[in-house]
């Protein structure tokens, strides 16, 4: 059985990390897959899908880590080139990735104890960003 989702969420740009893993969670209750496998991707190059513990010390961390690695107002090749200043957006998605998969078992994904599944928006404005899921089983 093959189950498909998607869902739209408003961001602020600028390392905004949204926790989504009660949504995902939604999700795979809906599908009524017990055992199998979902992948949860944006549909972007400026995003990301991760897991954290999501908690205000560790998010704060990741942004400031994040932005140490690959600060923003850099003279990236991509903002010369288009002049849209996001090219830290573009760094930071293609390091952390675009999706990421987990096991299904017994109706639920399989998280660690403090894992929560978040997206993280690099952007360097608001953006109504697409999610999608797709979850293949039985």
């Amino acid at each position: 059985m093959i189950f498909y989702k998607s869902f739209t969420i408003k961001t602020k740009g600028f390392e905004d990390v949204i926790n989504i893993t009660d949504k995902i969670n939604f999700f795979v209750k809906e599908s009524n897959i017990t055992e199998g496998i979902i992948v949860i991707s944006l549909a972007g190059s400026t995003g990301s899908i991760t897991t954290i513990e999501y908690e205000s010390g560790l998010v704060n961390d990741i942004k400031s880590v994040l932005n140490n690695l690959i600060p923003r107002g850099v003279d990236y090749n991509h903002n010369l080139k288009w002049g849209d200043g996001n090219g830290d957006a573009h760094i930071k998605s293609a390091l952390l990735g675009t999706s990421k998969s987990f096991s299904i078992h017994n109706g639920k994904i399989i998280l660690g104890t403090w894992q929560q599944i978040v997206f993280i928006d690099f952007d360097n404005r608001s953006r109504n960003r697409d999610i999608h899921i797709q979850i293949i089983g039985e």
